[in-house]
């Protein structure tokens, strides 16, 4: 029951909508995301960001790596079933979406290499 309450929670936000969405659409081609590459490209606050991607971490959407101050974010490889349905739930609703604006030194955190 915990686990739903989270999962439901963290999608019951706008926002947090918006960023799985980014994040799903940008995974494939771009892996691992810094914050403050999301930061720039959905011209968020990075404490409202930052809040945001630790409630949708907690729920089971997210992985973090860490590399010295940087953060970078993208969707889990293992997700649940639930997650899963709600992501593909989520990419099919089309959202018009920002275009990825890369102010961070390279990705260093490519999907392929994780």
């Amino acid at each position: 029951m915990e686990d739903f309450l989270k999962i439901t929670g963290a999608i019951n936000d706008e926002s947090r909508i918006k960023i799985l969405a980014f994040l799903a659409q940008h995974y494939q081609k771009q892996g691992m995301l810094c914050v403050c590459d999301l930061q720039e490209s959905l011209n968020m606050v990075q404490s409202r960001l930052s809040r945001h991607l630790k409630i949708l971490k907690d729920a089971g959407f997210l992985e973090l790596q860490r590399q010295g101050v940087w953060a970078y974010y993208g969707i889990k490889k293992d997700l649940n079933g639930f997650c899963k349905e709600a992501l593909r739930h989520i990419e099919l609703l089309n959202l018009p979406l920002p275009k990825l604006k890369r102010i961070s030194l390279g990705n260093k955190h490519s999907n392929k290499n994780t």
